[in-house]
């Protein structure tokens, strides 16, 4: 086999990295320690804390509003949307899910500012918990960790 150059980013916080989040206050019990796990992966990897930066919205719908706001401001080296959508008896669970992945996934291609999607939809409120922090692990952590990657990774870029 060549050899070819590789480019990867590191899991460690860059001098001076400044992360956003954008969490929704709908399931806040779920969303709570999800930023929670965020904050601590995001300190644990050498980000200073005075350097995060979190905004609350009514819910997983508006994430993507905050989040674009957020990365077209320049202050932000990565963005985090943290979220929880519950399945429930109607369709607007489908309809929430889908309009938020696209905002989301819209915010990273088109300003460049990576934009982790750290929004848990599942079936129930035992699997959402189990992604909270349970037996699952933490998606805000999961996400903190991608986000210095990223970081790291788009400055080599």
């Amino acid at each position: 086999m060549r050899e070819i150059q590789v480019i990867e980013g590191k899991v460690t916080a860059p001098e001076g990295v400044k992360i956003g989040i954008v969490a929704s206050r709908f399931n806040e019990i779920i969303v709570h320690k999800l930023l929670d796990g965020a904050v601590d992966g995001l300190v644990r990897h050498g980000v200073d804390s005075d350097n995060i930066t979190a905004a609350w919205v009514p819910g997983s719908f508006e994430i993507p509003t905050a989040a674009l706001r957020m990365a077209e401001s320049g202050k932000y080296d990565a963005l985090i949307c943290l979220g929880c959508v519950i399945r429930g008896e109607t369709s607007h669970y489908d309809y929430v899910c889908n309009e938020v992945s696209k905002g989301i996934a819209q915010i990273g291609m088109t300003t460049g500012v990576p934009t982790m999607f750290g929004i848990v939809t599942t079936e129930n409120v035992e699997q959402a918990i189990a992604r909270a922090g349970a037996h699952a692990g933490n998606k805000g952590y999961d996400c903190a960790l991608s986000a210095l990657e990223m970081v790291n990774l788009m400055r080599q870029l």
